[in-house]
Formats: C-alpha cells, sequence, structure tokens
C-alpha cells in the first residue's frame, strides 16, 4: 500500500524516493540503480531559490540508494510507477529528543553508575575499547575540543538548512546534546573523568538537527556516515507516534550490516516515538539507579507479531554523567542519554568477535538482558543488558 502523501496549499510534498534493489544481497544491483537514477530528476519539482535561480530538484543519496526531493501531482504519479522505483514516502519531520533535566556537575574520576551497572569495566579488563569501530553520532554536533574527546573524532560533518554538506565546517555544537551524547558513547578516559562506554571507538559525527529541513539534514548525514564505514547508528530524534514513513530507511541501514540504536522519547508510559519505535530498531529505554524506568520513558505495546513492546532495553538515562561544550561536564536525564550507553556496549562487542553481524551482536545484548522486578514487561521488556553476559552469548554463538 502506497504511503499517505499530502501536497501542500501550493501542491507540492516533500518525498524520499527509494531506488529499487536497495535491500540486495548484490551490490552490483545496488549500484546500477544508484548509476541510472538521474534519470528521474525531472519528475521532481524545481525549486525556486531567493535569487530566482532554479535549485537541484532532487538530491540523490548514493549509499542509501535514495533520492529526496519535491514533488506535485504528477510528478508522484510518474515516480509511484516507474521501474526505477520501489517507493515513495513522504519525509518526516523529526525533532530532537531533548534531555528532560540538566545539572551542571563537576568531572569526577570515578567509574559512573551507569557503566557499572551494565558491567563495562569487565569487558574492559577484558582488552575491549571499542578499538577500530566506528560509530555513527547524528545530533547536534559536537565540540572538538573537549578534553575529554580529544582522538575519539574520526570524522565530522555539517549539513545546512537544506541537508547540503558545509566545506571544511569546525566541529562545533549548536547547543549541548550531541556532545554529551557523543561523551557516553566514547570519551577518553582520563584522570579527570570516566564515562565513555568505548573509549577506543572512533566516532563519524554528523551535525544534522536543529533548524533548516531537518529530514533532508538527517538523511544527507546518515549516507555520509554510511559512507565513512560506520558499524553503528546512533540517534536521538522522533516523531510523535508510530510512522511508517521512515521504516525502509532503517531497513535500508540494517541491510548495511549497520546496527540502528534508537532513543525511545521521553514522553511517558503508552507513547513512543518513530523511527525508535520500529520492530527493526533496536530501541532503548530510560533506567534511573533506582532500578526503575524512569517515568519520562517511553513505553508502548503494539499489535505486531515480531517485537510488539517498545523499548526493546532499558539503560541508564539519569543522572548520566558527561561531557558538554566548553571544557564542562553536565548530568542529564533522558532516552538520549540511555541510548548511547547501548551504542557502545555494541561497538565493545564488535570489537571482540569481529566476524559478528548486527543480528547476532542485537541477540547477544537481548539475551543478555534481565528485568528485576521492579520492572514490568510492559515498561523496561526484556530489562537492563549486562556486558559479560552478553559477550559470553555472542562468543556461543560465533564462536
Amino acid at each position: 500500500m502506497a504511503a499517505a502523501i499530502r501536497l501542500d496549499s501550493s501542491g507540492r510534498a516533500d518525498v524520499i524516493v527509494v531506488l529499487k534493489n536497495q535491500m540486495s544481497p548484490d551490490r552490483e544491483a545496488r549500484a546500477n540503480a544508484v548509476e541510472d537514477a538521474t534519470v528521474l530528476n525531472k519528475h521532481f519539482t524545481p525549486v525556486l531559490g531567493a535569487a530566482r535561480e532554479t535549485a537541484p530538484a532532487a538530491k540523490l543519496l548514493p549509499n542509501l540508494g535514495i533520492m529526496i526531493g519535491q514533488i506535485d501531482a504528477g510528478g508522484l504519479a510518474a515516480l509511484r510507477s516507474h521501474q526505477m522505483v520501489e517507493a515513495v514516502l513522504p519525509a518526516p519531520v523529526f525533532t530532537l529528543i531533548r534531555a528532560v533535566a540538566t545539572e551542571p556537575q563537576a568531572p569526577a574520576p570515578e567509574i559512573t553508575w551507569g557503566l557499572k551497572q551494565l558491567g563495562i569495566p569487565q569487558l574492559w579488563d577484558a582488552g575491549y575499547t571499542g578499538r577500530g569501530i566506528a560509530v555513527g553520532h547524528l545530533d547536534t554536533g559536537i565540540d572538538g575540543a573537549h578534553p575529554a574527546l580529544a582522538g575519539a573524532i574520526k570524522a565530522f560533518a555539517e549539513f545546512d538548512a537544506a541537508g547540503n554538506l558545509v566545506p571544511d565546517a569546525p566541529t562545533t555544537d549548536s547547543g549541548d546534546h550531541g556532545t554529551h551524547t557523543a561523551g557516553t558513547i566514547a570519551a577518553r578516559t582520563t584522570a579527570a573523568s570516566t564515562f565513555g562506554v568505548a573509549p577506543g571507538a572512533q566516532l563519524i559525527s554528523a551535525k544534522v538537527i536543529e533548524g533548516g529541513q531537518v529530514t533532508r539534514r538527517i538523511l544527507a548525514g546518515m549516507d555520509w556516515a554510511i559512507g565513512e564505514g560506520i558499524r553503528i547508528l546512533n540517534m536521538s530524534v522522533g516523531v510523535p507516534g508510530y510512522d511508517p514513513s521512515f521504516l525502509p530507511i532503517v531497513q535500508i541501514v540494517r541491510s548495511r550490516d549497520i546496527l540502528p540504536v534508537f532513543a525511545i522519547g521521553n514522553d511517558g508510559e503508552g507513547t513512543s516515538r518513530s523511527p525508535g519505535n520500529y520492530a527493526e530498531a533496536l530501541s532503548v529505554g530510560a533506567l534511573d539507579p533506582s532500578m526503575i524506568v524512569s517515568a519520562y520513558s517511553c513505553s508502548q505495546r503494539f499489535d505486531r507479531p515480531v517485537n510488539p513492546v517498545v523499548p526493546d532495553i532499558v539503560a541508564p538515562g539519569a543522572a548520566v554523567l558527561s561531557c558538554i561544550p566548553g571544557a564542562r561536564y553536565a548530568k542529564k536525564y533522558g532516552t538520549s542519554q540511555a541510548a548511547p550507553h547501548i551504542s557502545g556496549l555494541a561497538a565493545l562487542l564488535m570489537e571482540a568477535k569481529p566476524s559478528a553481524d548486527i543480528a547476532a551482536i542485537e541477540q547477544a545484548i537481548l539475551a543478555a538482558s534481565t528485568r528485576p522486578a521492579s520492572i514490568s514487561e510492559d515498561r523496561g521488556n526484556h530489562g537492563v543488558p549486562f556486558g559479560p553476559a552478553a559477550l559470553a552469548s555472542l562468543t556461543a554463538a560465533v564462536g
């Protein structure tokens, strides 16, 4: 069934066009579809710029195998019936899943409660730091000058309001959200602080949220990050409720053997956000230090046979200490703080077992999750993962 696309008052709509064969294991078939995609440009509606010059009608994102642009009714009909097109999707309007609270904090050398809860120090003791694993981090940016992130950033890109790459953009954060989530994933251990789950991993960070055409910015950032060789994609954005528009994009990401780790949202029980509520995402809710699910953490049950309850797991998402711009530190509260803990854990497991695909990594994390009596299935689903148990499960599965 075709996704509902509503034209605006000017008779246009922003759309995502998925090319044929993009979920195929046949790389040549995927590449051929991308190579020939420019013939579809004529079906998009040119955008008139302020200088009365026509901007490119569509943007091709070759690593995802999609195009994004504006169409009118005629273009929509032509694209939907074209033999090169798998699907034409409405462009969802994403917003940042912001922390519900922020508390400025002095750094502390002690290992944070979240790392202890997940058993991360035991994985470090076994020699695993996430070395060699590239983690995609799509957020508000990152403060590249923060001492906790020295050596952690392999690549950085900023995408402007229209989703175009900004040449030679400085490594900065438009707020503090991105720096905080990046620190949880891969901050380096220093004499002042110990809060990065995978202190040997490399961040592939894109500044894509806050302002402009957010969907274009996010998709352009995803495409760039895939080209940089990421194995994990960490995002904290969403559309309230269940919106299937972005589902084929997540399926494409998985087909590239990239694990999508998404925050489920901070709107409380009985709600959730897309794409975190897709069965194809590894969705993460927030746990607080008293081993209950934080009141703000989303959870919802769907009528579907696979992964009917979201989030899949819960992870430390309250009083999470990490870095913020300006060589400062803060504790934040939210599912955006929980998801990067799991991205970091996945990086440790990938280093430990390089041959494991994302299905094996995901299954090991789920298998190593337990739900204490204080957490119901509808709130915490599989429960809280424990890193050493995940490694044992993964070892049993792949050797």
